[in-house]
């Protein structure tokens, strides 16, 4: 046996079988790819070279997953595009050196994303554990930039062209079931049958070469440059405008690096997607996405500045309500181990409930049937107040309405554990407003969820005025535990997502009352990059709830906020009998649950025809109310961190993530300019878009929010 240490990397060559294992292990708990790691895998390679008889290299990890990929602290620093092509460059080499000598097998006992699936993509082949907890993909698009290490032209030739599209455009992970079933991978029951799997294949292939390099025909049937390719591609660019609007140049890059590179010798094609990765990576979007979306987002769910425990002390929830959101919480709830109670005053509620909660487990495919049964019997849904005995937790989801709450909060408080957390799933009322019906209100916070809450990553905790730095910390516990991003803020009416999500929804009301085109609004948000247009939000969180929402606030915030054009709109279409999606009728017209179009008679609730309109206007007053109700956040001390604003925007309320959320967006316009602008749109439309003095102060004394990459 023969070894070797670089402090990155280790490997132990077996002459018997003439295969090295290379296991990457750099210092903390992931291997990344950046400068360093290149230099040691150089220094391995080379080490590699040396050995006699060497007819196979294994490439593991020494950590729970493969490769998290690039490092992003080089990614995020880096604006000489020339330096930066320089050092794709050198990726590419090493990699070209890789995948034109000895075969190589990529070992996955755990994830692979980006630069990290790519290290696997140079390798012949890749053999991976079938543990539906892995994920498998190139997710760059997401951050605002394209994969750089030869992702954009290796996973086309081994896929064909419409997968890896499929796979690179949305950025969204494989598990490793689906990354077999489009060719990615081959897979092995456990972790024990990874090394010798990977040894029998570099047994069984000895001269292994990569597709592109023995002039292989492309996978899929769809050649490159044939009219087939063509119309692929123009099928692909079309379907990627009408998912993105033209707001993530990203996307554009990506299909273009792939048509470009698809008819070039391969050393070429690389030279192509390092062109398009450059000119993204010193992109500002690039910058803004992933400062918020990862390094932001990152902060966030380390809890870094605030409170930690490592237990909670909760071993038992109740879940008060068994609507979708209160179902959804029992599921994720029992999922993280917790023993459930959900409970409703209506059988019917119930019903509805345990049959989401059973829809849910059902999706479960990594499960076998007993553990899927063991799941279920962590959950208990009932009409029995008893059943929440002994609770350590209760999150309270019943209707919005003050005096219902306090009822249901004294009458179950007196069941609970001693040391039990009141937690309220409100999206609007204050907290201090709410924990004046408990006994304990020290014990008393604000969970507020996001629909659906299998899906979405959010959890807005707001802390009450006599909320306790305990309660917070076990409270921010159960959140890590439940696998949400805890973000803390201080009470007030709407906290910050629900008064920042109304301004955008309720403005889309008011552009449509005052006569623009509705199809327009809709459109005009998607180009800022809004992930939901406003007047399709405004249906699926129901007309219904909108007015209630807007008639409750007018106790808080004052009676004139029902006087304008918007909230006039949103109450008419209800009392027209159009509730909502849900209700078969809103904005929209429904079939079978589908939107079918606007109603014909919302021309009749506008006012008339605007002086000004167009796609620029339209996107400009839906993005500059958000910005404008964010300073009102920050100026009453709602949010407690600047980073804090963007992962609420970005992850609970779909605001545009090309952007990097309201504070980015600001500091890209510039705060002086910015503040101009929103004097002259509220001399124009109303003060609801009057700079905070946050703003002015700021703008005067030249201040950003973030640094300047």
């Amino acid at each position: 046996m023969s070894t070797y240490d670089n402090e990155l990397l280790s490997a132990v060559f077996d002459p018997s079988d003439g295969i090295a294992v290379l296991t990457m292990r750099m210092e903390g708990r992931v291997n990344k790819v950046n400068l360093t790691f290149t230099e040691g895998l150089v220094g391995a390679m080379d080490w590699l070279d040396g050995l006699d008889g060497l007819k196979g290299v294994v490439l593991t990890s020494g950590h729970r997953d493969f490769c998290v990929g690039a490092d992003l602290d080089m990614v995020y620093e880096v604006r000489d595009p020339t330096a930066l092509f320089a050092t794709v460059g050198q990726f590419h080499q090493v990699h070209r050196r890789i995948e034109t000598g000895v075969p190589w097998v990529a070992a996955l006992a755990g994830s692979a994303l980006g630069g990290g699936l790519e290290m696997a993509l140079v390798c012949h082949n890749r053999i991976c554990v079938d543990d539906g907890r892995i994920l498998l993909g190139l997710p760059e698009v997401q951050l605002g930039v394209i994969p750089g290490g030869g992702g954009t032209q290796r996973l086309p030739r081994l896929l064909g062209i419409q997968k890896a599209l499929e796979v690179m455009s949305t950025g969204n992970p494989l598990r490793p079931a689906k990354a077999k079933s489009v060719g990615l991978v081959q897979l092995v029951p456990d972790a024990d049958s990874l090394l010798p799997a990977a040894k029998q294949w570099l047994a069984d292939n000895p001269r292994a070469k990569q597709p592109w390099d023995r002039g292989a025909a492309w996978p899929g049937g769809v050649q490159p440059g044939t009219p087939d390719a063509r119309n692929l591609f123009l099928a692909a660019s079309a379907m990627a405008y009408k998912r993105t609007a033209g707001a993530y140049p990203a996307v554009e890059s990506l299909l273009s690096a792939v048509q470009e590179g698809s008819t070039l010798v391969f050393e070429r094609a690389l030279e192509v997607e390092a062109r398009h990765f450059t000119h993204l990576v010193i992109s500002d979007q690039a910058k803004d996405m992933i400062r918020t979306l990862f390094f932001h987002k990152q902060a966030a769910d380390k809890l870094v500045g605030l409170p930690k425990t490592e237990d909670p002390q909760i071993r038992k929830v109740a879940i008060l309500g068994a609507g979708m959101m209160g179902a959804g919480l029992a599921f994720v709830c029992a999922k993280a181990g917790y023993e459930v109670v959900v409970r409703d005053i209506a059988e019917d509620a119930v019903a509805r409930g345990q049959a989401h909660i059973d829809g849910q487990i059902a999706r479960l495919k990594h499960l076998d049937d007993a553990a899927r049964q063991q799941l279920a019997g962590r959950i208990t849904a009932t009409t029995e107040l008893a059943a929440v005995q002994g609770a350590d937790l209760v999150i309270e989801a019943v209707i919005e309405k003050l005096e219902i709450k306090h009822q249901v909060t004294r009458e179950t408080e007196p069941l609970l554990a001693p040391n039990a957390i009141w937690a309220s799933n409100t999206s609007a009322i204050p907290i201090t407003d709410l924990a004046e019906a408990s006994s304990a209100p020290e014990r008393f916070i604000g969970l507020h969820f996001f629909s659906p809450v299998e899906k979405m990553p959010l959890l807005e905790v707001i802390r009450g005025q006599a909320t306790s730095g305990e309660t917070l910390a076990r409270a921010l516990a159960f959140g890590r535990s439940i696998k949400k991003t805890n973000v803390v803020v201080n009470d007030g009416y709407g906290f910050f997502t629900s008064r920042v999500f109304s301004s955008y929804m309720v403005e889309g009301a008011e552009l449509v009352a005052e006569g623009h085109d509705p199809v327009l609004v809709e459109w005009a948000a998607r180009t800022a990059g809004m992930v939901v247009p406003p007047l399709q939000v405004a249906d699926e969180v129901s007309l219904s709830l909108a007015k209630h929402a807007l008639q409750q606030g007018a106790s808080y915030l004052g009676p004139e906020i029902l006087e304008r054009p918007g909230p006039k709109l949103l109450a008419a279409l209800f009392d027209a009998g159009r509730p909502g999606k849900a209700g078969g009728a809103g904005f929209y017209d429904y079939k079978d649950g589908k939107r079918r179009g606007f109603w014909s008679g919302l021309s009749e609730l506008s006012s008339g025809t605007p002086a000004e309109t167009g796609v620029d206007v339209i996107a400009k007053r839906l993005m500059y109310a958000q910005l404008a109700e964010t300073g009102r956040a920050l100026e009453e001390g709602i949010v407690r961190e600047h980073r804090d604003a963007d992962v609420m925007s970005v992850f609970g309320i779909g605001f545009a993530p090309n952007t990097g959320g309201p504070l980015a967006m600001m500091d890209r316009i510039g705060l002086p300019a910015l503040v101009a602008e929103l004097d002259a749109l509220a001399e124009a439309h109303g003060a609801r878009y009057a700079p905070a003095p946050v703003l002015r102060r700021m703008a005067e004394a030249g201040e950003r929010f973030f640094d300047e990459v």
